[in-house]
């Protein structure tokens, strides 16, 4: 009789160990499984966040514009053939003046050193790269020698023409559409950027109505 229930208690004891051991096991499971789980999310938060950062980055950066980048700021100084010097310029060569305009970065108030002044036709001018990219609007200068295979009377607006000058990249021999004219005086001129203090050589083109006379 007391083996009997001896061997009942052994047997009892193993089913209750084995039980706890089952129940330990299956606890270290479910722990392992949360911990996976909330590493998994943290991981993709953080995978979330930095794709957030990365966008935004890229967004600003396009926001600023080809015209900025790409705008090759000096040149060496060559006019095209045809164009005539003006004959009393409001600035005349070798005087100075105050840029007014913001065609690119460290442009606007920056003083200039006038070049060069020409009465021509300006025009402002919308077209696609050659090398490909984004479709660039209202592009600021374009003058009317620098049209390829155009007769001497000015463009209207809605005119499709050929550049032939390469203030951009992508520019010279690309197809443009006229977006508006005006006959007026323009000017070549050295400036030094307000930015970065970049020396601009012979910088193509800024109008008369884009200075003012330095102080």
């Amino acid at each position: 009789m007391l083996k009997k229930d001896f061997r009942k208690s052994i047997l009892f004891a193993l089913l209750a160990s084995l039980l706890l051991l089952l129940g330990a096991c299956t606890n270290a499971n479910d722990e392992n499984a949360e911990n996976n789980e909330g590493t998994e999310n943290t991981e993709e938060s953080k995978d979330n966040e930095d794709t957030e950062g990365m966008d935004h980055d890229n967004m600003d950066e396009d926001t600023e514009g080809m015209d900025h980048d790409n705008m090759d700021m000096s040149s060496s100084g060559e006019v095209p053939e045809g164009l005539e010097e003006a004959a009393s310029p409001t600035y005349e060569v070798g005087s100075k003046a105050i840029i007014e305009s913001d065609h690119m970065s460290g442009m606007k108030g920056a003083e200039a050193t006038i070049v060069g002044a020409y009465d021509t036709t300006v025009y402002t001018i919308s077209y696609t790269p050659t090398t490909g990219g984004e479709r660039v609007e209202d592009h600021k200068w374009v003058i009317h020698e620098e049209l390829e295979g155009v007769e001497e009377e000015p463009l209207e607006p809605g005119t499709e023409v050929t550049v032939n000058a390469e203030h951009m990249e992508g520019m010279d021999g690309a197809t443009a559409v006229i977006d508006s004219a005006e006959q007026t005086t323009v000017y070549m001129v050295d400036f030094t950027t307000t930015t970065g203090g970049e020396e601009v050589k012979n910088h193509k083109w800024v109008t008369e109505s884009e200075l003012s006379p330095a102080e």
